[in-house]
């Protein structure tokens, strides 16, 4: 067993803190329960603590607080890669029934909803392959009212083990929308870093195809374009509705997520998805140059062949005359026949390419 992981505790702990046997909640699916003091930083909270925030309905309201500390707010992460995980988180007591449904689902979509002082959603993030490139796209689920954030996933996702590192290193936000705001912050970095991995392939791809000479093979070129197109237009998939959810105008946040959410996260998300129009929109036209230059090297292909096909068309003449197995053939006897009927074929070979030239067909 790893020693990060807790013993009769099946999931990682990020904080060693939380290795004290008395620090681990003793709660389904529960990765780690964190109290952050904006100005101070984080302590893990004991199970009791936890089973009194999530039964208290009113955790963000001043008058029925159960936090420990003013100002303070509460961060509990469940994975819920077990059933019956999923069936605890559903079930969470203070939340809502379909938040609850939301925070078990484990389908992919990407959703931004709010009602009175809670926000819930399901956004986009990428899992833990150690190639950058080959990381798959999955999500991650919250649902967080002003003194509280519960998160969900079912793969390990860096960006969430990174802002709770960032809650020590960067300091604690005044409430859990700065923590989805870092989330977002490190996807839309990572996003940008891939494009920016794609723009060079395509840096290299243009350089080749501008440097390109007559008889060389452009097959491997279009290899470069499609995957960088077939990469974009998945980012951009995953991109896009993020956009579309944070621009929505139905959606009512709360004053004290508006500032983080409606503004900070939706200039950053629209910025990464400025910037993947623009490489789609330049790896297509790379794609349409590259197509014309084989387009081009092909009917110059063509030509030669055809030139070629029509120089020797006489000569096909000459020699199929020459072949018949017909009595009194001149020239059958004699010994210049053969140079003779050889003669003729070059003759009538310069006499064709003569006329082309001055047909001008090629």
């Amino acid at each position: 067993m790893p020693d990060n992981t807790v013993p009769n505790f099946s999931f990682t702990v990020l904080d060693p803190a939380l290795k004290e046997a008395h620090s681990v909640p003793r709660i389904k699916g529960l990765v780690w329960a964190i109290e952050a003091v904006p100005g101070k930083g984080i302590t893990p909270l004991e199970a009791d603590e936890v089973q009194r925030i999530l039964q208290s309905p009113g955790v963000g309201d001043p008058e029925n607080d159960v936090l420990l500390e003013a100002n303070s707010w509460c961060w509990l992460h469940f994975d819920t890669v077990h059933r019956s995980a999923r069936s605890h988180v559903g079930r969470l007591p203070g939340m809502p029934e379909d938040v609850g449904m939301m925070l078990a689902e484990t389908d992919y979509g990407i959703a931004l909803e709010a009602a009175d002082d809670t926000v819930w959603g399901a956004l986009p993030a990428f899992d833990d392959a150690l190639a950058e490139e080959d990381r798959e796209i999955c999500a991650w689920r919250f649902a967080m009212r002003q003194n509280l954030l519960i998160t969900t996933r079912r793969t390990p996702i860096p960006v969430l083990g990174s802002a709770y590192r960032s809650l020590q290193t960067q300091g604690v936000p005044r409430n859990p929308a700065g923590v989805i705001d870092r989330v977002l912050r490190d996807f839309t970095g990572t996003v940008r870093r891939q494009l920016g991995q794609l723009d060079d392939e395509l840096d290299r791809a243009e350089d080749v195809l501008l440097a390109i000479e007559h008889g060389s093979d452009l097959g491997h070129l279009g290899g470069i374009v499609g995957k960088v197109r077939r990469r974009a237009t998945e980012l951009r998939r995953v991109v896009m509705p993020i956009d579309r959810v944070l621009r929505d105008e139905d959606l009512d946040l709360p004053d004290w997520a508006e500032d983080d959410l409606r503004d900070r996260a939706e200039r950053q998300i629209h910025a990464a998805l400025d910037d993947l129009i623009a490489l789609q929109d330049r790896a297509r036209s790379l794609q349409d140059e590259l197509a014309s230059s084989q387009a081009e090297e092909t009917n110059r292909r063509l030509c030669i062949v055809s030139i070629v096909t029509t120089l020797m068309l006489p000569a096909t003449l000459v020699t199929g005359f020459f072949g018949m197995n017909t009595g009194g053939m001149f020239l059958a006897s004699g010994g210049l026949g053969t140079i003779f009927a050889g003669g003729l074929c070059v003759a009538a070979m310069a006499v064709t390419f003569i006329f082309m030239k001055i047909a001008r067909l090629f």
